[in-house]
Parts: C-alpha cells; structure tokens; sequence
C-alpha cells in the first residue's frame, strides 16, 4: 500500500508522464492541422490520434529498450496510459473549443498559443486526480511502475 505522500508523488509523476506525452501530440496535431490549414474536426482528431501515440510511445520505449517483447508493452501501455491521456484530452479540448477563436488562430497569433497552454495545465490538474484514484487502486500507472525502475510494483 502507498503512503499518502507517496501516493501524491506517483500521482504527480504519472500526470506529468501522461501531460508530456499529451502535450507532444497536441502541439504538434495543431500545429500540422493549421500549417495544412485543415478544418477544426480534423485538427482535433489529429491532435488526439498523436497526444495517444506519443503519451503510450512514451511508456513502450523504456519497457522495449529493457528488453520488453511487443506483446507484453502493449497492453501495459493501454492499461497504464488510457484513462489519464483520454481524460487530458478530453479536457484540453473542450477548453480549446470554448475559447473563442482558438481552431482559427493561427501559428503566429498569440491566442494560438495561449489557449493551448492553458488547455494542457487544466487538463494534467483534471487528470491528476484521475492518476491518484487509479494507483490507489494498483491500477493506471501503477501497472508499469515497477517496469519502468522506480522501485514499487502493482
């Protein structure tokens, strides 16, 4: 069982795990979706398809470069990555859709970045809860932990 502290720490270094992989995927969904000058569906889709691929590419690589076959990251990755990376977008979507202007702007225009940013900080706080529920339960992240070298295990 996980102290409250510790807890805290996994939850936080999930959410931050998840987060980078989600902003990767994000940033540059939108930034190729308006460089294309694609419309909003497609930018969304796009940005959601690559926040999925970075934020699960982000766990595979350490588990397939300790020797991890294929077939075992896989479904460490969705069981451990799923509800944080679909809560983020989720989240950080909606926001991007609320905020007037937001699939519009373009690269150059502050709105463009400023939206996307904010998105990403409500979307890690609104998914970390969603991390601390889900290790407290050994489930989320906490299937991989123990892979990925920091010395505690599902």
């Amino acid at each position: 069982m996980h102290g409250e502290g510790s807890l805290n720490r996994l939850a936080f270094s999930a959410t931050v795990h998840c987060l980078t992989g989600c902003a990767i995927g994000e940033v540059l969904g939108m930034i190729l979706s308006t460089w294309w000058g694609w419309g909003a569906a497609a930018s969304i889709v796009l940005s959601v398809v690559l926040a999925f691929f970075f934020g699960y590419g982000l766990t595979s690589l350490p588990l397939l470069r300790a020797g991890m076959s294929v077939g075992r990251v896989v479904p460490l990755a969705l069981a451990s990555d799923t509800a944080s990376i679909a809560t983020m977008e989720v989240v950080d979507n909606l926001f991007i859709v609320l905020v007037p202007g937001a699939l519009a702007a373009g690269l150059g225009e502050a709105l463009f970045w400023w939206s996307l940013a904010v998105a990403l900080v409500i979307a890690g706080a609104v998914a970390y809860p969603v991390n601390r529920w889900l290790i407290g339960r050994g489930r989320g992240h906490a299937v991989i932990h123990a892979h990925h070298g920091h010395g505690a295990g599902a």
